[in-house]
């Protein structure tokens, strides 16, 4: 019993530890040397700075010191790409209903700053995400993306036919990117290791180190197993815009921000707005003359409104090239009944006339 007690009080006191250093100053790990790493799936070739620079193909990690590369055996395919591209869709719908921007760089090459040129190291991510870009200052050495003064709110790796575990992992962890994503997409290639298990791992770093999370710290209470799910679904189902959308208003909430922040919604949403007003006492008028004044204006308030917004989600649609017929939305049923809140988020959601038809129902 004594035993189990002072680990009990060993363990609450590493907590209370790790709780008490600034988050702003986290611990640094020793950097450790490429050539103590593995890179599964990789080939070591050989690599000059020039050589770096021409290679059209992106390396995992570059080295400068021993002017190496580790580069993917295989061609990347879609399957690999796919998990990147979802997560910046995603963003985007997330900063649209927060009603401030998110900005994705890709897999853009990350350096550490003010370290010797000489003896610098090149990481290629699958996606970075900066929450907050207005508020920190990114750094750039074309065409690489400098960390040290700020990182990344998030940093991705798709572990399709490689394996970041044995390499990158440490590499991340020592230079103290806050949180790393880890996918192994859900559709396998023959190539890949027998130890990857389909899944997203998230690694937050606390106290120097990371430990493994069932949710995102970044983004607040997105889980691991909601993130692996949209990044593996053909198209984004309503299941994950209502997490989307609860994530943006939850974020926002906190910043006293929302869609009418957002530039691109708040200029649909006024001009639908206006619209609708103007139409509706056109209407209401005319109507009024022959039902009676005030229940003419009502219906023809009503109407307009409904009009405008059928206006608003045509020219959304049409922004994210999304074609529509003629009569759309405007046709479709229950449309008119809908509020403006409801057509913005089936506006955003739907990947087709059809599907937003289907929503609504």
């Amino acid at each position: 019993m004594a035993g189990t007690e002072a680990s009990v009080g060993a363990a609450r006191g590493r907590e209370r530890a790790e709780a008490a250093e600034p988050a702003a100053r986290p611990a640094r790990l020793r950097r450790p040397s490429p050539s103590e790493l593995a890179f599964p799936g990789c080939d070591r070739i050989p690599m000059t700075r020039a050589e770096y620079r021409r290679c059209e193909r992106r390396p995992e990690l570059w080295d400068a010191a021993s002017r190496t590369a580790w580069m993917v055996r295989e061609a990347p395919t879609w399957e690999h790409e796919r998990p990147s591209q979802m997560l910046a869709q995603m963003a985007a719908l997330i900063a649209a209903a927060r009603g401030s921007p998110i900005k994705c760089y890709g897999a853009m090459g990350l350096v550490r700053r003010a370290e010797a040129d000489a003896k610098r190291l090149v990481l290629h991510p699958d996606q970075t995400v900066y929450l907050h870009p207005s508020r920190v200052e990114q750094e750039f050495e074309d065409p690489l993306l400098v960390v040290g003064r700020s990182y990344p709110d998030v940093v991705l790796e798709v572990d399709h036919t490689t394996d970041v575990r044995p390499g990158k992992l440490a590499l991340y962890e020592s230079w103290g990117v806050p949180e790393l994503w880890v996918e192994v997409p859900d559709r396998g290639a023959r190539s890949r290791p027998a130890s990857l298990v389909p899944g997203l791992t998230i690694h937050l770093r606390e106290a120097g180190a990371y430990r493994i999370s069932p949710v995102s710290r970044a983004f607040d209470g997105w889980r691991a197993e909601e993130i692996h799910e949209a990044m593996n679904e053909p198209v984004p189902s309503a299941r994950t815009h209502a997490i989307l959308e609860r994530l943006g208003r939850r974020l926002g909430a906190r910043e006293g921000t929302g869609p009418d922040d957002d530039s691109f919604l708040r200029s649909l949403r006024g001009e639908s707005r206006a619209k609708g007003h103007a139409e509706g006492l056109a209407k209401g008028h005319a109507e009024g003359l022959a039902k009676g004044h005030a229940e003419g204006l009502a219906e023809g308030h009503a109407a307009g409104l409904a009009e405008g917004r059928a206006k608003m989600v045509r020219r959304m649609l049409l922004s994210r090239g999304i074609e529509v017929s003629a009569r759309f939305p405007a046709d479709v049923p229950g449309f008119a009944e809908s509020s403006e809140d409801e057509a913005v988020t089936l506006a955003l959601a739907c990947d087709s006339e059809e599907d937003f038809r289907a929503r609504i129902r």
